[in-house]
């Protein structure tokens, strides 16, 4: 019962979508409308700059780690932690206070990596940082970083449940990225900063 309660509570915390809240406080486009259509950190930084972006990453980031942080509050074990991350993972992607139209998961994934293991959190930042400064593809930088996740979630913790539930997460990260893996396969992927 605990864990469906955290289940819950993380999809409600990731229902709340920074990018559409942010763009709506500052006066921005609707991200599901505008640029690229999807309401995530790159399209805001696109239709807002810097600052709105900065504070989507902040937001979509701190959704998933106050998921895995209220679970370990409450006692649960490594089961209802990943419960809890990918029950905001699924909030972000399809939010029940924004007729279920969500953007790809990445911030709110990562904040879920810190809060299963701070290591892992900031091994996951740095690959994406050194992707994303090497190739200038946001899409590529989450792609090879939650490639990744599940192996620095097993050898950093050794918990099946962690590893197993990032490799969910995972999976459907990359589900939603469809688009912009055939846009890298052909060469016509939008580069971080560029316009659409």
């Amino acid at each position: 019962m605990l864990n469906a309660l955290l289940a819950l509570c993380g999809y409600l915390l990731g229902s709340l979508s920074a990018a559409i809240i942010t763009c709506r406080l500052m006066g921005l486009p609707d991200p599901r409308s505008g640029g690229s259509g999807n309401p995530g950190t790159t399209n805001v930084l696109r239709l807002g700059g810097r600052k709105a972006a900065a504070v989507t990453l902040a937001g979509d980031m701190l959704k998933g780690l106050l998921a895995v942080l209220l679970a370990r509050t409450l006692g649960a074990d490594d089961t209802g932690l990943a419960l809890a991350g990918i029950g905001a993972f699924l909030g972000h992607l399809y939010p029940v206070f924004f007729r279920f139209e969500g953007g790809k998961g990445v911030a709110t994934a990562l904040g879920a990596l810190l809060g299963f293991s701070w290591i892992v959190g900031l091994l996951a930042l740095a690959t994406w940082l050194a992707v994303s400064l090497a190739f200038r593809y946001s899409s590529l930088a989450a792609l090879t970083t939650f490639a990744a996740a599940p192996a620095y979630l097993w050898l950093v913790t050794g918990s099946a449940a962690l590893s197993l539930g990032t490799a969910a997460m995972s999976l459907l990260l990359f589900w939603r990225h469809r688009d912009n893996i055939r846009r890298l396969l052909a060469g016509t992927e939008s580069r971080i900063g560029q316009k659409r």
